[in-house]
């Protein structure tokens, strides 16, 4: 005697059905909004554009940083503001940034690729990037100079 072939499917069926379910939930929860940055962030995203020569040594002093801010990356979970910094001459567009800036990025590149995804996988500073079209890969660095603030430098340039 054995199952028949409707029997056997049973399980299958029904954990399709459990699946397909849990599914239609978990995306009926989601708020549909029309700007989720904003609703994620819930903090003032500002940006600013400068020149990498200005900005050189706030920069190269934050790389130099990344090891002790990945962990606060991490744990950033509200921020009364974001700042955005589009070093707009070091975008890839326009090279990418100049040889000082570079060789730090190079000489801390484990911990400037481990930030990137640390922001990547914070909802906070992710969508505060997404919302001005800044990609994780162009972030050279950030500054929690302040507290309930932080700087992200990116060699990018604002969306028009």
């Amino acid at each position: 005697m054995g199952f028949s072939h409707q029997t056997r499917m049973l399980p299958v069926a029904a954990a399709v059905t459990l699946f397909v379910t849990a599914a239609d939930t978990a995306f009926a929860a989601q708020p549909l909004d029309s700007n989720p940055a904003a609703a994620i962030v819930d903090s003032a995203v500002r940006q600013e554009e400068a020149l990498s020569s200005a900005e050189a040594g706030k920069v190269i002093r934050a790389i130099d940083s990344t090891r002790d801010n990945i962990g606060a990356v991490r744990k950033t979970t509200k921020l009364d503001t974001v700042d955005i910094i589009f070093l707009t001459d070091a975008a890839r567009s326009e090279g990418g940034p100049p040889p000082a800036i570079e060789n730090k990025v190079k000489q801390h590149k484990d911990d400037v690729a481990e930030l990137r995804q640390e922001i990547e996988a914070n909802a906070l500073l992710f969508n505060a990037i997404d919302s001005r079209r800044v990609l994780a890969e162009d972030v050279l660095a950030v500054d929690f100079a302040n507290p309930g603030k932080i700087v992200i430098y990116a060699a990018a340039k604002p969306p028009k």
